[in-house]
């Protein structure tokens, strides 16, 4: 039974992933901050492990890591992210910025890490990271949501490193525009059902090979410009 790990798995996209690989029959584990108000989480069916984890947090990565020591993980999936409206230029707030990089760009690299020797023990040995197209410099022509795109550039980067750095490991590494998903943070208005986003990038995630690691997809498998 293959195994995947999902953070910020209690909603939106990360509760759709949890969903749908436990329909099909993987070990799921999935983590959230708060277990205990996962009401959701906690009413999928199937082989689901919830597991408390701040991904800002380094003690509880290093604690869900230690709880891990003897699992093998086929398939990490960093999906925790925040965004902090409203921070056009003239109402910038520093703190908010640097919350939105210990999120975003910071804590999936650390999870990533952390959680390596687990990944070196999976099958599949695949990490997969939720990014946004906001995340894209060639993409940018409107301008804006400061903390958020270079939080998501600055993920794309590191994950891009890590593909590098793991490529002699057999590890694949790519990151994932899930699209303008209806969820809290995309909100009623998004064009994208989370079913539809997440089996897209489920397909993907599913077929990716040693020539996509390194790679920024659309939710649909297409590539996107850096």
């Amino acid at each position: 039974m293959p195994t995947v790990l999902v953070t910020g798995a209690s909603r939106g996209i990360g509760l759709e992933f949890v969903r749908q690989y436990a329909a099909e029959g993987w070990r799921v584990i999935a983590a959230c901050r708060r277990p205990d108000a996962a009401k959701a989480l906690a009413g999928v069916k199937g082989k689901v492990e919830i597991r408390g984890l701040d991904v800002t947090n380094e003690g509880e990565i290093d604690a869900l890591a230690a709880a891990l020591a003897d699992d093998a993980i086929d398939v990490l999936i960093n999906n925790a992210g925040i965004l902090h409206r409203g921070d056009g230029l003239g109402r910038i707030d520093t703190a908010k910025w640097i919350e939105t990089f210990r999120v975003n760009a910071i804590a999936p690299l650390l999870v990533a890490e952390r959680l390596l020797p687990a990944v070196l023990r999976g099958d599949r040995k695949r990490i997969v990271s939720v990014t946004s197209q906001m995340g894209s410099i060639a993409d940018n022509d409107s301008g804006g949501y400061y903390s958020y795109r270079t939080s998501k550039a600055a993920l794309n980067m590191a994950m891009k490193s890590l593909s590098i750095d793991l490529k002699p490991r057999k590890v694949i590494v790519a990151v994932f525009h899930p699209g303008w998903v209806k969820t809290d943070m995309g909100g009623a208005g998004a064009a994208i059902e989370p079913s539809a986003s997440v089996a897209g990038m489920r397909r993907k995630i599913g077929t990716l090979g040693d020539a996509d690691s390194g790679g920024f997809f659309n939710y649909d498998g297409e590539r996107l410009p850096w």
